[in-house]
């Protein structure tokens, strides 16, 4: 039998937290190689985005910010984010209510498809609209029939950034409405409030956090996306491009300040996002405790 010295120093060692159980050098070294990779990876290409960005000053920065094909390319990504992302809200809300409040056949099935623009390269899902919406495609005669354009106009870039934002709002509320339960709203029913009342009062309330983290995902991917967007857009400038391929437009040309500067941009809508991303997985947190 072991000594009671003994089980109590085994006790003291399990509830210690573990970075009083490991020695200081590999606490050290786990820090220093988690800075370093930080550093190599994250913080030196910013550094560069930005250095590049304003080699030439302010003036030549703004002249690159405010050229016509910029300030359009920003109003489309704005415009596709703007519409994907409100769509992808409310799917977002309607499918997480359908799958934690109900029990249906096909619920695994319905959790597989959410979860496809995940595994589907974006420039497959691209091509799937191509496919679909093309001059040859499914739909394509028919909608050419009536004059109606979606591939290479930007009916076609909403579509691919709504595809490709799809998942975001869906997949966060799902398991945060799974660990609160419905104990809370079966409480306002009975108390006489109807379904709307307690969507806003009991709800939405408990959710907000995580509603407003799955919008953000889903703007920055919005903001961001290439792939998809690249193969339905047709590259028509001040008509078709979204920011990054702009980027990519101007950097081919060998305007490197614009396609900085523009660069730039979107490296602070994604600092911003991560930020934001942050806070709201700390308030997250707090409700699923």
């Amino acid at each position: 039998m072991a000594a009671p010295g003994t089980q109590l120093e085994r006790v003291r060692l399990a509830r210690a937290p573990l970075e009083r159980r490991d020695p200081w050098f590999v606490r050290t070294g786990l820090i220093l190689a988690a800075l370093t990779a930080l550093a190599i990876f994250i913080v030196l290409p910013l550094a560069a985005v930005f250095r590049q960005a304003f080699d030439k000053g302010w003036e030549m920065y703004l002249a690159a910010i405010a050229t016509p094909d910029t300030l359009a390319a920003a109003k489309l990504s704005l415009l596709a984010a703007g519409i994907a992302v409100p769509l992808n809200l409310v799917f977002g809300l309607a499918a997480a209510w359908t799958i934690t409040r109900f029990d249906f056949r096909g619920k695994n099935i319905l959790l597989t498809l959410i979860d496809i623009p995940f595994g589907v390269s974006p420039v497959i899902s691209g091509l799937i609209f191509v496919l679909l919406f093309g001059a040859s495609g499914w739909f394509g005669p028919w909608l050419a029939a009536h004059d109606i354009r979606i591939v290479f106009a930007v009916p076609g870039i909403i579509l691919a950034t709504t595809f490709v934002t799809f998942p975001f709002v869906a997949r966060e509320l799902i398991p945060l409405m799974e660990s609160q339960g419905a104990d809370e709203e079966e409480a306002a029913l009975v108390l006489g409030a109807n379904g709307w009342k307690m969507f806003l009062r009991v709800t939405l309330p408990n959710i907000r956090w995580g509603l407003l983290y799955g919008v953000v995902l889903s703007t920055a991917r919005a903001l961001g996306e290439f792939g998809a967007v690249s193969v339905v857009s047709g590259h028509i400038r001040g008509q078709t491009n979204t920011l990054p391929l702009h980027v990519e437009i101007l950097y081919n040309e060998y305007n490197y300040t614009g396609a900085f500067a523009v660069a730039s941009l979107l490296s602070v809508v994604a600092v911003a996002s991560l930020s934001a991303k942050k806070f709201l997985e700390w308030k997250t947190a707090g409700e699923r405790s």
